[in-house]
């Protein structure tokens, strides 16, 4: 166990931004996405964990706040000085002498940033500079809160990617809070699901999938013709412009794929999708799947 949270709870005035009544523990290795809305306590909780806001509850763990690693959205640094000797201001140490340093600037491609004043950087650069000093901390738990926010779709993808071939085959144990689903399915294995500052579910991908979307999901255009020829069966919640089916058996997978290929229907399979399993958890939680 590398840290445990239980019955935490955080106030703003009268405001309850967290409340999480049942244990959540983070293993070594465990790969955490969190996910919610905006105010649902996503990067309170991590606030939380680093010991930053204060709270009632335990927060149980077998390293210090100073030996996890955190990337913030909005870190700023001096504008004026080139980001080489930001860099080694703040590392302590010199690029030249630093082989695991060199690695990742290599890494990430970063080498050509080296001279520019950090007022000068794009905001891909800026995040690869951030990634590079929390990766630098060697810690045994890293938090990512919103690590591609503000990036375009390219930047983003290669930046995720990226992240993803680092990570790979180290047991470093990683908390990503992200409002984008696809960086959820690449980085992470586990979800929490907070809404509101509560705790919806907490649990491995495959499993929170199974149990708010069956087995499998059948996806396909949101139209009244589909509609129609669908009447016979039950909707999942799913975004506006789409229609999700759930299959909870492979008969009724095979007896809804080939009613939709007999009327030249074009549709898609999907046994993942991060963002069908998060809306109809908080259906089923009581609330509204939509955004």
């Amino acid at each position: 166990m590398l840290v445990k949270v239980n019955e935490l709870k955080v106030q703003y005035g009268k405001t309850t931004a967290l409340n999480i009544v049942d244990p959540i523990v983070i293993q070594e290795g465990d790969r955490i996405g969190v996910i919610g809305s905006n105010g649902a306590g996503k990067s309170t909780l991590v606030k939380s964990i680093l010991g930053i806001v204060p709270y009632t509850g335990s927060v149980e763990s077998r390293i210090t706040p100073q030996e996890m690693a955190v990337h913030m959205q909005f870190n700023e640094y001096s504008s004026s000085m080139a980001v080489k000797h930001i860099m080694e201001a703040i590392l302590q140490t010199k690029i030249k002498k630093n082989a695991k340093l060199q690695e990742l600037i290599g890494f990430f491609e970063f080498e050509e940033c080296l001279g520019k004043k950090f007022a000068r950087l794009s905001g891909g650069q800026k995040q690869r500079f951030t990634i590079i000093l929390v990766m630098m901390q060697d810690a045994p738990l890293t938090f990512y809160d919103e690590v591609t926010s503000g990036l375009d779709f390219e930047t983003r993808q290669k930046l995720v990617e990226r992240l993803v071939k680092w990570y790979q085959d180290k047991q470093t144990g990683l908390c990503v809070v992200s409002h984008y689903y696809e960086e959820l399915e690449q980085l992470t294995n586990k979800l929490l699901i907070l809404d509101q500052g509560k705790v919806i579910d907490f649990g491995l991908k495959d499993e929170l999938f199974h149990k708010y979307c069956g087995r499998a999901v059948l996806i396909l255009a949101n139209s009244e013709e589909n509609k129609e020829l669908l009447k016979a069966y039950d909707f999942l919640a799913s975004p506006q412009h789409l229609l999700a089916m759930e299959c909870e058996s492979t008969q009724k997978e095979q007896e809804i794929a080939s009613l939709l290929i007999q009327h030249n229907v074009n549709f898609k399979r999907s046994n993942n999708d991060i963002e069908l399993m998060y809306m109809n958890a908080k259906v089923r939680a009581g609330g509204n799947g939509h955004e």
